[in-house]
């Protein structure tokens, strides 16, 4: 394969990932495929000083249902109950889809850090969390070319300790984002780009 079709491949995949909000229960690959995907993205996701602090929860079938329905009650509690219709359909949204994963980092090796290198203390928290959302563009990129459609969601912290206690999350695996994923059976909605030219600029 000539590098021009790496790159050409490689550009469709990020052109190709969007926000899938319907999304089905029908698989389009493997579980053992989806595992495959999810264990690639979090070995070679780089990471600052290679700490390698994500940590990732896939949850499928009946494991995925409980986390919507964990969702949805938790969000009872503190959305009015006469505005709580568009909650619900969003949550019978990500319930719809085949599974979830769930994207953490360990604040242990956070910490570590941290105290290793006290000159760049307040940096880590900050490159824990853009190693994260690199390991979410990597995990959302990968299932949507093998497939599936995806969205991220923030329900953190408001579900924490109700998922901790559901799955037994360490106490040091802080929860940064989920990601409810199954078949498209609808297109992504139209999406419209800012001007190039005034969010890159080039120096020769």
């Amino acid at each position: 394969m000539s590098n021009g079709s790496i790159q050409t491949d490689f550009y469709t995949a990020v052109q190709n990932r969007r926000s899938h909000y319907a999304i089905s229960k029908e698989s389009v690959a493997s579980d053992e495929r989806i595992q495959e995907i999810i264990e690639f993205a979090v070995k070679h996701v780089p990471t600052a000083f290679n700490s390698q602090t994500g940590r990732v929860v896939v949850l499928l079938g009946e494991q995925h249902d409980t986390l919507w329905d964990i969702t949805t009650q938790t969000l009872k509690n503190v959305v009015p109950e006469e505005s709580f219709a568009s909650t619900q359909e969003k949550m019978d949204m990500f319930q719809a889809g085949y599974g979830t994963v769930l994207f953490f980092e360990d604040q242990s090796i956070v910490r570590s850090l941290q105290e290793q290198f006290a000159l760049y203390a307040d940096n880590f928290p900050v490159w824990s969390n853009q190693a994260s959302g690199m390991l979410q563009f990597t995990v959302w990129t990968a299932l949507e070319n093998e497939g599936f459609g995806a969205t991220l969601q923030h329900y953190n912290p408001l579900i924490d300790e109700k998922v901790a206690a559901q799955w037994n999350i360490p106490a040091d695996w802080k929860l940064i984002a989920q990601m409810p994923f199954g078949k498209p059976t609808a297109p992504a909605g139209d999406k419209e780009f800012a001007p190039l030219d005034e969010r890159v600029k080039v120096y020769k």
